[in-house]
């Protein structure tokens, strides 16, 4: 039984290592969208994102947020207004992103409608 533990402990220190190794190569070839950018997690995120070398493609809900994100990281940044209640806003935000990011890379989204399953 003893030993079924420490190897157990043995394998997750393992994977926790190995996860924490994995490197994303060529990160200032890479892009990210990032939604909600004007303050909170999406401001920081974007920040550090940038930071790290990544073109970041972040969406404000006003221009003055906008502006603030702008003035605080560098060119690699780059912003677009979206209102996410807005059918046309999207719309115009889609196009934007894939204007920018062209034939070199996918776009990925997550959308969530409502709370998750089993929490109504």
């Amino acid at each position: 039984m003893w030993l079924f533990l420490v190897a157990l402990v043995g394998l997750w220190t393992l994977l926790c290592f190995f996860r924490e190794r994995q490197v994303v190569s060529y990160l200032q070839d890479k892009y990210v969208f990032i939604t909600g950018c004007d303050s909170g997690f999406g401001n920081l995120l974007a920040r550090q994102l940038d930071r790290r070398g990544m073109r970041v493609l972040a969406a404000c809900l006003t221009e003055k947020g906008a502006e603030e994100l702008r003035n605080k990281t560098s060119d690699r940044l780059e912003t677009v207004i979206l209102d996410v209640t807005k059918t046309e806003s999207i719309v115009t935000a889609t196009q934007w992103v894939k204007e920018r990011v062209g034939n070199r890379g996918k776009v990925h989204s997550y959308l969530a409608f409502g709370p998750p399953p089993g929490r109504r």
